[in-house]
């Protein structure tokens, strides 16, 4: 199930970025494709509604196969992990002592 669900959510994400990057900015598709007679590759009015169609169905795939990941990732049983380090006792050095001074000999 992991594994499809990884392949699936590669294949989108590849598919998303050659989507956005095909997509034109101000100059229309031609540019991309070189020159005004390319437009008719994608019809009389480019190709901005079937990529954008595309993007957003690539977008939903790679939000699904996302939260898929984030609900199978979460329904796992997480075990406990064992620390050693917090079974080890703390040994706690003490202050020493000024020698030849105890509270017994200073009472004198």
């Amino acid at each position: 199930m992991e594994t499809l669900l990884l392949t699936i959510h590669f294949i989108a994400c590849i598919f998303l970025i050659i989507l956005i990057l095909l997509q034109s900015g101000h100059e229309g598709m031609g540019v991309i494709f070189g020159g005004p007679s390319s437009s008719s590759f994608f019809g009389s009015t480019g190709a901005g509604g079937f990529l954008v169609k595309m993007t957003v169905i690539f977008a939903i795939v790679f939000f699904c196969t996302s939260m898929g990941f984030t609900i199978y990732d979460s329904s796992k049983k997480v075990k406990t992990q064992h620390s050693v380090i917090l079974e080890k006792p703390v040994k706690v050095n003490k202050a020493p002592g000024v020698p030849g001074k105890n509270k017994e000999n200073t009472k004198k």
